[in-house]
């Protein structure tokens, strides 16, 4: 039992202290992890140089491929966010990191497509529920005021994604040979191996939730439980019950939002290696610094807009919407362009503002739906919004080999980004009458 009241439990606790120290405490951990599993995500596409023409694949099967990662995330989400709720995000995040690094690993001796497409599915199984579990666990950690900040700081772990990729991924594929294995093959095995090691860490160093952690004090324990508390009671009772937090209309339209955007940010990444090679004429190595680039401008974009949006939900969505609306502006460069320069420029643009704007949709649905509702609720957005990333690769995909370009589907993905923004202005609208 707490002694004295809220305002003397308020003005003994220094908030702005607290909140680096729970920082400090969890986002490092959650960051590298992030990292590594969107390194473990994306690798294909830089091995797709080379894998490709050694095993005969087309755009449309790669595209596949690529595809049914997003299939069978989607398809165990729900599931596996409810079970971390259950066991806790210590196990649950170190037992989704150690499956996906050996499927990430044993994919580089797929042969056919039928293997292809069945390493790619295990891998969108295993990693499946992280993203949404993630945004679960610092939900108990975070006020809603300061979630956004929190998720930026370990969201800047997909800009340093881009960079490392663009820059190991020339030497790993020079690997070629070694031991009887192509270059693709070695870039697969050793951007796998982190995540098995990390599992480990993770395992003994995650905290669970704040009432165990023994760096925190009771005043400290105290003033954080008060203040969740009276965020919950604001989003009102929970539904204590799975299908009414499923079918949410912020869950809802939120996550069809961020679908809109994954159906672009998918295809585009998925391809970018080649995409930029087509555009500009350089090498493997100058993609890498041009994939490089584009993961600086994303974390300078993450790291504007936590400062621009968080504190209120109709900031967040107006921000959401201005992100997409620049994303527009950059697929219709790619589109329009025609030179190396203007293809590098509108890839980068395009690159931050959709990945920028793909970390705010599931922290404004953590604000607008009851704390017993997050479980199902985050999981559920994040499933829609990977039925983009499904939708995205294979339709592009079918599209490049249709026509021997991308520039149809770059076409087709500008209208998209504008009805992302466009639902999202929808969403502000609705949360602001509903108080």
């Amino acid at each position: 039992m707490r002694h004295g009241t809220d305002a003397q439990i308020m003005a003994e606790v220094n908030e702005r202290a607290l909140i680096r120290k729970i920082a400090w405490r969890t986002l490092p951990l959650i960051l590298l992890s992030f990292f590594v599993a969107l390194v473990d995500r994306a690798n294909i596409s830089f091995a797709a140089a080379t894998m490709n023409a050694d095993l005969g694949f087309s755009e449309t099967v790669y595209g596949i491929g690529a595809s049914v990662f997003f299939l069978g995330y989607a398809l165990l989400e729900v599931p596996s966010n409810l079970l971390l709720a259950k066991f806790g995000a210590r196990v649950w995040l170190a037992r989704i990191m150690l499956t996906w690094g050996v499927i990430s690993i044993l994919t580089a001796f797929v042969h056919m497509p039928w293997h292809f497409y069945a390493m790619r599915f295990a891998l969108g199984v295993a990693e499946a529920g992280f993203y949404p579990g993630v945004i679960l666990y610092l939900s108990s950690w975070f006020p809603g005021e300061h979630r956004a900040w929190a998720i930026s700081r370990f969201y800047v772990a997909l800009p340093l994604s881009y960079v490392v990729m663009g820059s190991i991924a020339a030497p790993l594929l020079a690997m070629h040979g070694w031991l009887g294995l192509h270059g693709w093959q070695w870039l697969l095995i050793v951007e796998g191996l982190p995540s098995v090691l990390l599992a480990l860490v993770l395992i003994a160093a995650l905290p669970d939730r704040p009432e165990t952690a023994p760096w925190l004090d009771k005043r400290e324990r105290g003033w954080l439980a008060d203040v969740l508390a009276r965020e919950a009671a604001a989003a009102g009772p929970p539904s204590h019950s799975v299908l009414h937090a499923l079918t949410n209309r912020f869950v809802l339209m939120l996550g069809c939002a961020n679908a809109l955007n994954y159906i672009a940010i998918n295809a585009v990444v998925f391809s970018a290696p080649k995409l930029l090679a087509q555009g500009t004429g350089l090498d493997v190595a100058g993609v890498g610094r041009v994939v490089s680039a584009g993961g600086v401008a994303i974390a300078l974009g993450v790291l504007v807009v936590s400062m621009l949006a968080g504190r209120t939900t109709a900031r967040t969505l107006v921000t959401y919407a201005g992100l997409m609306g620049l994303a527009a502006a950059g697929l219709a460069l790619l589109w329009l362009g025609g030179t190396g320069a203007s293809t590098i420029a509108g890839y980068v643009l395009y690159i931050a503002a959709a990945q920028t704007a793909g970390m705010l949709p599931l922290a404004v649905v953590s604000r607008l739906i009851p704390a017993g509702d997050r479980p199902a609720g985050l999981a559920m957005a994040n499933t829609i919004s990977q039925g983009g990333g499904f939708l995205g690769p294979i339709t592009w995909g079918v599209l490049a080999d249709a026509t021997g370009s991308y520039q149809l589907g770059v076409a087709l993905l500008i209208p998209v980004s504008l009805t992302a923004a466009a639902v999202a202005l929808a969403v502000r609208a609705r949360s602001l009458r509903a108080g």
